[in-house]
Parts: C-alpha cells; sequence; structure tokens
C-alpha cells in the first residue's frame, strides 16, 4: 500500500498529473513525459465526453486511481503472459484483446505502457466506438486496433484476452466462447475485487466440462494499486498449447 495521503476525489483533473506521476513511479512504469502526457490526456478526454456518453462514474482523483492506476496494476503480469506466448508462437507476437472495452480500460492505458505490444480493444456500443476511435487519433495509438463486436463473436484466435468490470464466471455460455476463440498457449487475465470473491467465482466453473480443468489450474494473483485500499486481484487461466 502505498504510504502517501488518499487522493482527494473531489479535485479536478487539471491537479491530478501529480498523483498520477506517482503512481505510475509506484508500479515501476517508465517511459518519461511521452507516458504521463498521453495518460493525461486520455483522462482529459474521458472528462470531457463523460457528460454526453457516460463512460465512467468518477472524475479527478478518482478517475486516475480507481480506473488508470487500477487499470495497470498487473502490467507485469500482462507482459509476462505474452513473452509466455510469444517464446513458442508459430504466428508470431501475442496480441492483447480488450473485451468489452468500454472507455477503453485497461486497453488504452496498458497500450500507452506497453507500446511494443499490439492490442485490440472490442466493443460493441457505437457511442463507445466513436470515443475509442477518437482517442487511438488523439494519442497516436498505432499498435491498437479498434474492432466493434460483441464479446462472444469477437473474431479469433484471441492470444491474450484482459476483461475488467465485466462479467462474472457463472456466465458459462460467454466464457466457453472466449476460452473456445483462445489461441492454444494464450491466456485470459481478469481483473477482480476480493479474492475471496474470485475463488468463490471460479468454483462455479467446476460443474462445466470445458471450463472446470482449467479452472482447477487458474492462478489468483492480489494486485496493489497505489493509493487505493479497497482489495484488488488478477485470475489468470492459460489454454495448454
Amino acid at each position: 500500500m502505498d504510504e502517501s495521503p488518499l487522493p482527494d476525489y473531489n479535485r479536478p483533473m487539471s491537479d491530478s498529473t501529480s498523483l498520477l506521476e506517482r503512481g505510475l513511479r509506484s508500479l515501476g512504469i517508465e517511459g518519461g513525459a511521452s507516458v504521463l502526457e498521453k495518460l493525461g490526456k486520455y483522462l482529459e478526454e474521458i472528462e470531457i465526453w463523460n457528460p454526453a456518453y457516460g463512460l465512467v462514474a468518477a472524475s479527478g482523483d478518482e478517475l486516475v486511481v480507481k480506473h488508470a492506476l487500477d487499470s495497470l496494476a498487473p502490467w507485469r503480469l500482462l507482459a509476462s503472459l505474452a513473452d509466455e506466448f510469444d517464446e513458442g508462437s508459430p504466428s508470431g507476437p501475442a496480441v492483447v484483446n480488450d473485451l468489452g472495452s468500454g472507455a477503453g480500460l485497461p486497453g488504452i492505458p496498458l497500450s500507452i505502457v506497453m507500446p511494443e505490444r499490439k492490442f485490440r480493444l472490442i466493443e460493441r456500443m457505437g457511442k463507445r466506438i466513436a470515443f475509442l476511435e477518437s482517442q487511438k487519433l488523439i494519442l497516436g495509438l498505432g499498435n491498437v486496433q479498434i474492432v466493434e463486436s460483441e464479446a462472444e463473436r469477437a473474431p479469433g484466435p484471441l492470444d491474450i484476452v484482459v476483461f475488467r468490470a465485466f462479467r462474472p464466471f457463472a456466465e458459462l455460455k460467454l466464457f466457453r466462447s472466449i476460452w473456445k476463440s483462445l489461441s492454444p498457449g494464450g491466456a485470459f487475465l481478469a481483473y477482480k475485487g476480493k479474492t475471496s470473491v474470485a475463488r468463490q467465482e471460479l468454483a462455479a466453473l467446476a460443474a462445466d466440462p470445458l471450463l472446470s480443468e482449467p479452472a482447477s489450474r487458474a492462478e489468483v494473483s492480489e494486485l496493489r494499486v497505489p493509493f487505493l485500499e479497497d482489495e484488488r486481484c488478477a485470475v489468470v487461466m492459460r489454454k495448454p498449447r
């Protein structure tokens, strides 16, 4: 837990740059002024679009901590999963797929701090697609592709899949579809809250013939989000080659 004072969630976005900078440093994210500038611009754009589009229910410091830094918390874990895929992949480097991307969380922050990796932001709602397309252009995200699709119908194969504030594992039809679309040697990383709740969700997969075995091997890793006291974790399920 970061020992700095908790942020003021009523403070406007313009005053939150130093908080974002300290958060990135706490997470071990480098990239200098370019990364900080792009992330700051992205968060400003969310605030501009929010009144009409209702992208996220947050602003100012809360937007920085609960959305940007939360999205970036497992970046090392994601990088490791992608590197593992690359080592034995006959099809080239892993592409990271953000399912149900919404406002681009976590896909856009991750694509900014991992510019060497390709990302696909998969979203079904036209308004949000318009926002994502605008951010790709404004931020110069050449490593990002926007895909308008239902999560269940996302064009595969999917190398690495991430999802945040998405649906629970109990929606078996959806997760069967995702698992079938996953590339051999691929994996998905699910952002979750409390570790105990994540394990309960995994237990719901035990009766499913397709998902029970990978669920039994799932890894649940605690995440540290700078300036956030709430519990966070990541669930990883790997598909054999």
